[in-house]
């Protein structure tokens, strides 16, 4: 496994922490304000993936530039990157496999299948959550208080959640290992 998914793993568990808290003050019902750690759980596993994949396209970028970090091309492709990195603040599908393919020419989300999930559902799994992320960043879709509206994240879909990013980037990282062998 690569030093990215090494990180990863420590990052990740921002977001289980958080679900370990929910969990630890759930007192059927849950205090209204405990849906905060739900949230944020969510949050940070996004991030945690988000932080991955500009870690491991790195990683995967400097074995490629290895030796030629003073060429006018390795400077250039190693500055490109690190400028299209600035902007890559959304790990959806499209993003993923817009900046794989420039610069690794791998369409990485085609090594997202494992147990019940193929491409496909992966591909839409993660969108899904992207989606959400946003929504909670920009709207920060807060239950109003006496308005019995669910919450749009449960203890069940951030546990979820967690895992299908876990298992994610380990497809992502497996697959790779196995393009550039």
């Amino acid at each position: 496994m690569s030093s990215a998914y090494d990180s990863f793993r420590i990052n990740i568990q921002d977001a289980i922490e958080l679900l370990k808290q929910f969990d630890a003050i759930n007192n059927n019902p849950p205090p209204p304000e405990a849906e905060v750690l739900k949230r944020a759980g969510l949050m940070m596993a996004l991030t945690a993936l988000e932080t991955y994949i500009e870690d491991r396209i790195t990683e995967a970028a400097d074995e490629i530039v290895m030796g030629s970090e003073d060429s006018i091309l390795g400077k250039f492709y190693a500055d490109s990157l690190k400028n299209d990195l600035k902007y890559f603040h959304t790990p959806n599908t499209d993003r993923v496999r817009v900046i794989f393919r420039k610069y690794l020419a791998v369409d990485v989300t085609e090594g997202w299948a494992w147990n019940n999930y193929d491409q496909t559902r992966a591909r839409k799994e993660l969108d899904e959550l992207v989606k959400v992320r946003g929504e909670i960043a920009h709207r920060s879709l807060r239950p109003k208080e006496g308005e019995p509206a669910p919450h749009v994240v449960t203890k069940d879909s951030l546990r979820k959640a967690i895992r299908f990013i876990r298992d994610l980037v380990e497809a992502t990282d497996s697959f790779l290992a196995q393009s550039s062998a």
